[in-house]
């Protein structure tokens, strides 16, 4: 059998206030004519359909015309919720769209419930585990701590409990939404740490043929049996280098998985360019992105004169402007953004609070950091739906 593996649509958002409709109508386009071209048995969507609880109409017309589109393809799809979607609307009418082909996950009582395939070799098995915020499941899944791999194992465990039940020899699928280890996150997924810790080991998916990712926006492999999609669009400038694809997989009649990628439209490149302005605007080597969408980092020692003013008469895609001035060898104090890259919320909050008491937290304000944090997103979680 026959699956295009997508994740992250992230329908409404935007990059750097520039609309990414039309990118993501394109994509839509390119998935649809994909699916009926390669002769795809069903679409999986890992989550984030949406980039927020309550998108904007626009996207939801996007939506609506891809999932009819499916529908009339006979295309049957599988889609799960994400941390940005708001399960509940998402959900809404899901027994009423399943009769179109269009099988909708959002609830995590009903995650051992799988949409059941069939072909030449037996049945397929697909689990749709939607976004398990622990604070809000771990109550549903029975355990005790409210952590991402406890509720996401707990969630496993109904799924092989179910998998045992069924014929000899059905294969299975999961969709997944989570941080896994290994994985290389960028900067545009929201944070989903809870108490410090944000990922679950590949292991949790073990006993099924094939898992299909959500959360992480670049195209990964864990192992041959788990993978992320990665978003279809880049939708910052950390995803610059990222090639944008699909995962075709195949899945044979023992369970064997081949995969192969399947590339995404690009509506127009990313370009990360660093240097003195007038080298940015004089270099030919830089014509290959006047066209590109830009983000310049200008290392002029001091700030040049209406830069961004300059900047677009060459490209006139610049979206975004860092200033990071040349510093003598001596002095090797980094930047506030770079010393901010890469750390999360509960690391920023820590290194605040050494810098105004000359000493870091002990373990017991750390524990109220954390609660703290997770308090928020839970907050926000709830608000969602």
């Amino acid at each position: 059998m026959r699956f295009l593996h997508t994740s992250d649509w992230h329908l409404g958002r935007s990059l750097h206030r520039v609309s990414m409709l039309g990118a993501q109508s394109a994509f839509l386009d390119h998935l649809v004519d994909r699916a009926r071209a390669l002769d795809v048995d069903a679409v999986l969507v890992a989550g984030d359909v949406y980039d927020r609880a309550v998108p904007p109409l626009a996207a939801v017309e996007l939506f609506d015309r891809a999932l009819h589109r499916l529908a009339d393809a006979g295309v049957p799809t599988v889609m799960i919720s994400g941390n940005h979607d708001s399960a509940r609307r998402l959900g809404v009418a899901a027994g009423l769209i399943e009769r179109a082909g269009i099988h909708l996950r959002t609830d995590p009582a009903g995650c051992a419930t799988p949409v059941v395939l069939t072909d030449d070799h037996g049945d397929i098995a697909l689990y749709g585990l939607p976004y398990l915020e622990p604070a809000l499941v771990k109550d549903e899944f029975g355990v005790a701590r409210a952590r991402h791999e406890t509720v996401l194992g707990a969630a496993m465990d109904r799924v092989r409990a179910d998998l045992a039940t069924r014929p000899t020899g059905t294969r299975s699928v999961v969709l997944a939404h989570a941080f896994v280890a290994g994985g290389a996150a960028s900067d545009s997924e929201r944070d989903i740490t809870v108490g410090g810790v944000a990922a679950v080991p590949p292991a949790v998916f073990d006993g099924v043929d094939y898992a299909a990712l959500g959360h992480l926006h670049g195209c990964q492999t864990l192992t041959d049996r788990v993978r992320y999609s990665g978003s279809p669009i880049a939708y910052s400038f950390s995803e610059a280098a990222h090639r944008k694809t699909m995962w075709l997989i195949d899945l044979g009649a023992g369970g064997a998985v081949t995969a192969e990628r399947i590339d995404c439209p690009v509506p127009r490149p990313l370009a990360r360019l660093t240097g003195r302005l007038d080298d940015l605007l004089e270099d030919p080597a830089h014509e290959r992105h006047e066209d590109s969408f830009v983000e310049a980092t200008l290392t002029d020692p001091v700030r040049p004169a209406e830069p961004m003013a300059r900047l677009t008469r060459r490209f006139p895609h610049t979206l975004s402007l860092v200033f990071a001035p040349e510093r003598p060898p001596e002095d090797d104090t980094p930047s506030y953004a770079r010393m901010l890259r890469g750390r999360t919320r509960q690391q920023i909050a820590e290194d605040f609070v050494a810098h105004v008491r000359g000493a870091g937290p002990d373990d017991a304000e750390r524990a109220v950091l954390s609660a703290a944090f997770d308090a928020v997103r839970t907050a926000e979680a709830e608000a969602a739906g």
